[in-house]
């Protein structure tokens, strides 16, 4: 089987297994035509498509495998978000959501923003507002982007953040409310699957920043650039980036040393919001 004729074996595989399209559908959260495209061929299917529609079908871990691997046959998958904005945010992060319930390690670098899953109500309102969405779709989609932060108690699973003292620093928000986003990150560290390191300015450094990058459980290197973003699935490409998350992760402050960082940047927006 290769990529071309995955969508045909997706269909022959739905249908052995006794499940309705509409049902697949939904558990995969894609559209029906979304699904129906995929089946017939008119559309190629993604990566995640593929994992949320095999996830939905219950399929052994043996099939999944055949199938990850036909789609997995072009290593970089770009998808611009023009499209995903079409497809909708919040059904974005739904699919995001699935894949990371699916996830044991999660491996995130961000030296641009504060991690989705660390983010507060406010911090998550004002990244999605510079979409220029209409109300109604920005409250479904800080809702599914909190609604994905129920992963983080989940048993079994282990969260690795690296993020930039920078980003701390980054005034999206007026004082109060950044001393609050801080305090997120305070008491998200002391969850016992969570790990939350500062690439602190202080610190002498082994690499660059570069971009942003998620990497789920050794298989996929997710990049959000300013147009698209891109899924990896090449092993010599996931190493790169997981050797590049390492050489910060020796240098951050972690544990206490790294709440100490924060409670003062978080006291210094305070300090701020009282001579405002």
């Amino acid at each position: 089987m290769n990529k071309s004729g995955l969508g045909a074996a997706l269909r022959i595989l739905r249908a052995s297994s006794g499940m309705e399209a509409k049902a697949v559908a939904r558990s995969a959260v894609m559209s029906r035509s979304k699904l129906s495209k995929i089946e017939t061929g008119s559309v190629a299917p993604s990566i995640t498509d593929v994992d949320c529609i095999l996830s939905a079908l219950g399929v052994s871990d043996e099939v999944k495998a055949e199938y990850m691997a036909a789609a997995r046959e072009a290593a970089t998958e770009v998808t611009a978000w023009r499209l995903v904005r079409r497809l909708g945010y919040s059904r974005k992060q739904q699919q995001v959501q699935a894949l990371e319930s699916r996830t044991a390690l999660l491996r995130l670098f961000q030296p641009s923003l504060i991690p989705g899953l660390l983010q507060t109500p406010e911090y998550a309102r004002a990244v999605f507002a510079r979409k220029n969405l209409p109300e109604t779709q920005l409250e479904r989609t800080i809702g599914a982007r909190l609604a994905r932060q129920a992963v983080l108690y989940s048993e079994g699973k282990t969260f690795r953040f690296i993020i930039t003292e920078s980003v701390l620093r980054w005034r999206i928000l007026p004082p109060l409310a950044m001393a609050g986003q801080l305090d997120r990150l305070i008491s998200a560290s002391r969850l016992p699957g969570v790990d939350i390191r500062i690439a602190a300015l202080s610190t002498p450094q082994r690499d660059f920043p570069g971009h942003s990058f998620v990497i789920k459980d050794d298989r996929t290197v997710t990049v959000e650039l300013v147009h698209a973003e891109t899924v990896m699935t090449d092993p010599r490409d996931v190493s790169l980036y997981v050797s590049k998350f390492d050489r910060f992760s020796e240098s951050a402050v972690s544990g206490d040393e790294m709440r100490t960082l924060v409670e003062r940047i978080r006291d210094e927006f305070l300090r701020k919001q009282e001579t405002a």
